[in-house]
């Protein structure tokens, strides 16, 4: 048996990947944005809020009703929320294309090896495709008329 160097999958990993371009501030914005979408957070603002009105209204008035201030902050919040949420969404928006980067590369590596394994075997490519081109069509034309069933690759062999 001969030495010969050990092979190694080529295919990349989408964590490796997602690691190499996240940065500190990502995570941050990502555990607010966790923290935001919290059922404690709904209950640290019932909390506050009611605090905030209780004190107001009778022992220590600093925000008179209606609550210019309290509105205030409110607001600031929500715009800085909404931004963490839309800065999340593009992240994650960013994420699935470098999934998808990473499904067609797998696809394409796979379907260069079956086509080189077919070839050893001594099957036809060309053959192959057109019986995978009538088994998509078959499934696609399942899918629209809604009479969709498991397609068989063996049943037009």
């Amino acid at each position: 048996m001969t030495d010969s160097p050990a092979l190694h999958p080529h295919t990349r990993s989408e964590m490796a990947v997602w690691a190499s371009v996240r940065k500190a501030q990502d995570e941050v914005t990502d555990a607010i944005t966790a923290f935001a979408g919290s059922l404690s957070f709904v209950y640290i603002h019932v909390g506050w809020f009611a605090l905030w009105i209780l004190l107001n209204v009778g022992l220590l008035v600093f925000d008179s009703y209606p609550f210019g201030l309290l509105t205030l902050i409110v607001s600031l919040e929500a715009i800085f929320l909404s931004t963490f949420v839309m800065i999340s969404q593009n992240r994650q928006a960013a994420r699935a294309d470098v999934r998808s980067e990473l499904d067609f590369e797998t696809n394409l590596r796979s379907e260069v090896w079956s086509v080189h394994i077919g070839r050893k075997l001594g099957l036809d490519p060309h053959e192959i495709e057109e019986h995978v081109q009538r088994l998509v069509a078959q499934a696609r034309t399942g899918l629209v008329d809604g009479s969709a069933s498991d397609v068989d690759p063996a049943a037009d062999a």
